[in-house]
């Protein structure tokens, strides 16, 4: 461990653009945290979805044309807390409100539940307040003022009078209530920190803090409840809490949102190839190869409590019968997905080694080696690739006798400076795998030429995918990548001047833990990166 923490954090893990090269750390990382600002958060559309079936029932169906998403440092989170509702988004939220609101307001036990006392008359003030208060609370992640109250009371009362129906009235309450900005946005203003020149958030405030990063969805009634005790604001109970989440089957729907997000995964959907070439190539192959990955890292996450190193070179997956079609292996069960170990003297290993990486970073006709190494260096590495200038022409010669494979055009493309400061630090490491087409399929021979799948990563010698794996495992990068972007994810927003030194204390207790994430999530949501905040800009 001694020897990881000095090759690791300690030895700056900056890469410097184009070139992937480590630069000692900046003095700023001792310098005292500088936490970032407040700010109001929009609810992305998985979060939307999430509170909804969290507090109706995943029976609700929730209309899919809501606001877009939009994407900020490499996470649709912190997206939201730029961005604002267009006008076209106000009225999608809006006929989203009445739309649930009308199933959740269907006779039946699921209203029963959620209304919690009897209407004596189709106006009952003293029953809708009480829905308004239980339901608001639940749904805005604070108790409502009186006011407030009032407010969407007399909204029920008026619309069961016009209509002749209580639970008709307390629809149009509810639609009210779920257009309102204290549900489609966190509100999390914090407030004065009596041991610091900071802000602190508010116990009510951590308990949305803690739902969204460990869950991405909204907190339940117990999470709530300590949050409005003021327990939040202890470091013992935020421990228990998260002890608590963590056991909670949310948290693996959390882990697999940070990881589909921080992969890209959600570009698998609408994965697009050539079937003329890619015979084998189906609509389900994207979703297929999202859910080994996705099932994977939940695995050894919450199953094993794994080392994160090990993502990169385990010979343990999940098959369904057509991915095993693919990885020429036996599928490890008649129907959906199952565990299984690849063969040890096969060709694939960990997450390099899935169809989901290998195709997403592939072109629709062939593979790629920028794309591929561009994934390794710059989101699982943590390395700076600027975007090419706009006047240089980045496509690659066309094959040719003299240069059947792709390693061969990119060596006559390296041959422009121009070219090669950037792609040194990509096109290397993709060609590790080349020995898999633009599915993920294996392969030996390009253009009837035997492939070869040698490289170095950063001074690492390889010979093939299995050692560019291991090289990754090894890299002093990796810890502190995962670090920094979990970190930005459960904040929602970019690192700024005066958070360095926060992420390499976090980085640290990572890598003392081997590398173990349930540890990281614990930390993060600790740390006083965390739970500080500056007034807003």
């Amino acid at each position: 461990m001694a020897k990881l923490l000095s090759k690791g954090w300690l030895a700056g893990l900056l890469t410097v653009a184009c070139t992937g090269q480590i630069e000692p750390p900046p003095e700023s990382h001792k310098a005292p945290l500088n936490p970032a600002p407040v700010t109001l958060k929009r609810l992305t559309q998985a979060q939307y979805r999430n509170a909804i079936h969290a507090l109706l029932g995943a029976e609700i169906v929730v209309p899919s044309a809501l606001e877009p998403d939009s994407e900020a440092g490499g996470f649709l989170n912190v997206g939201g807390s730029i961005a604002s509702i267009s006008s076209r988004g106000v009225e999608q939220y809006e006929r989203a409100a009445y739309d649930i609101a009308e199933q959740a307001m269907e006779p039946g036990a699921e209203r029963d539940a959620l209304v919690p006392c009897a209407p004596a008359a189709n106006v009952d003030d003293s029953c809708a307040s009480a829905f308004v208060s239980s339901f608001g609370r639940r749904l805005w992640r604070r108790s409502l003022s009186q006011a407030e109250v009032d407010r969407y009371v007399a909204i029920a009362s008026e619309a069961g009078r016009q209509l002749g129906d209580f639970y008709d009235g307390l629809e149009f309450a509810m639609a009210g209530l779920l257009q309102s900005p204290d549900f489609l946005f966190r509100v999390e203003l914090g407030e004065a920190d009596p041991g610091s020149s900071f802000k602190r958030y508010t116990s009510t405030e951590m308990a949305s803090r803690l739902a969204f990063f460990l869950w991405n969805s909204t907190p339940d009634d117990d999470l709530l409840d300590a949050g409005e005790r003021g327990d939040l604001l202890d470091e013992s109970q935020i421990d228990a809490q998260v002890d608590r989440m963590l056991a909670s089957p949310q948290a693996r729907s959390g882990v697999r949102n940070f990881f589909s997000e921080l992969y890209g995964l959600q570009g698998l959907d609408d994965l697009v190839k050539d079937t003329t070439i890619f015979t084998s190539h189906s609509a389900d192959l994207g979703p297929d190869a999202r859910e080994e990955t996705l099932r994977l890292i939940e695995y050894m996450v919450f199953d094993e409590d794994a080392d994160y190193r090990d993502l990169f070179t385990t010979r343990k997956t999940f098959l369904n019968r057509r991915l095993a079609a693919l990885y020429s292996v036996p599928a490890p069960s008649i129907d959906g997905f199952a565990l299984t170990e690849l063969p040890k003297d096969g060709p694939r290993r960990g997450l390099l080694g899935q169809a989901s990486v290998l195709a997403m970073h592939s072109h629709p006709t062939n593979t790629s080696a920028t794309l591929r190494g561009k994934f390794v260096r710059t989101v699982l590495l943590c390395g700076e690739i600027p975007p090419p200038p706009a006047n240089v022409d980045t496509s690659l010669p066309e094959a040719s006798a003299s240069a059947p494979t792709l390693r061969d055009r990119i060596q006559d493309h390296l041959s422009v400076p121009v070219c090669a400061s950037c792609h040194r630090a990509m096109d290397p490491i993709g060609l590790a795998l080349e020995k898999f087409d633009g599915i993920g399929k294996f392969r030996t021979l390009e253009a009837n030429t035997p492939i070869d799948a040698s490289g170095e990563l950063d001074g690492t010698p390889f010979k093939d995918a299995v050692g560019l794996g291991e090289a990754i495992a090894n890299h002093p990068n990796l810890g502190r990548c995962l670090t920094q972007k979990l970190y930005r994810y459960a904040k929602a927003s970019v690192e700024r001047e005066g958070e360095d030194g926060e992420v390499v204390r976090l980085t640290e207790a990572f890598l003392l833990s081997n590398f173990r994430i349930k540890v990281l999530l614990r930390e993060i949501a600790k740390s006083d990166g965390f739970r500080m905040a500056t007034e807003g800009e």
